[in-house]
């Protein structure tokens, strides 16, 4: 079965940086897009950033553009997300998300940026 673990939430003051991992297993993680969404109370789930089979064909939100960076490693079966230049604003849970075909979910990842 499809399972999706992300890990690397914390607290982090603003202009702070954190490292998001995403373990994926039960499928072949090579051939397929990654995603990286995010989600604060009230509001519905805002896709942050998508990255191609190849780790090549990114697609940024305009609010994360020059700050977040996504990668991947298909040996290991992980997705990252490096938050550099954080602000209050990046606060939310943080879900990695894969379309095999349907949409798979991990648990999330809290993410708080406040001094």
């Amino acid at each position: 079965q499809v399972q999706l673990v992300e890990s690397g939430g914390g607290l982090v003051q603003p202009g702070g940086s954190l490292r998001l991992s995403c373990a994926a297993s039960g499928f072949t993680f090579s051939r397929y897009t990654m995603r990286w969404y995010r989600q604060t109370p009230g509001k519905e789930r805002e896709l942050v950033v998508q990255i191609g089979t190849a780790g090549i064909g990114t697609n940024y939100a305009d609010s994360v553009k020059g700050r977040f960076t996504i990668s991947r490693d298909n040996a290991k079966n992980t997705v990252y997300l490096q938050m550099d230049q954080l602000k209050p604003e990046d606060t939310a849970v943080y879900y990695c998300n894969a379309r095999v075909p349907f949409d798979y979910w991990g648990q999330g990842t809290q993410v708080t940026v406040s001094s």
